[in-house]
């Protein structure tokens, strides 16, 4: 069996507790966390094949990464 490699964009977000969270956002519903960055991204990883996996009929196809912006909004 043929194996590609595919690059996917990762968003690592901290919340309340310290714990990292991991998201890959060209595949929907695939996150995870962490004690460490290392940890979450290593957990990614995993995530994502487990999530290739579970879609095989479906093409997943990462998207190409433009930037990252933070914005402020009056609420």
């Amino acid at each position: 069996m043929k194996h590609k490699l595919l690059n996917f964009s990762v968003i690592i977000e901290q919340d309340e507790d310290g714990m990292y969270i991991a998201k890959a956002p060209d595949i929907k519903g695939c996150y995870t966390q962490g004690r460490t960055i290392d940890q979450a991204m290593e957990r990614i990883k995993e995530a994502i094949q487990v999530c290739i996996e579970a879609d095989r009929e479906e093409e997943i196809t990462p998207l190409k990464f433009i930037g990252v912006a933070q914005l402020e909004v009056k609420v």
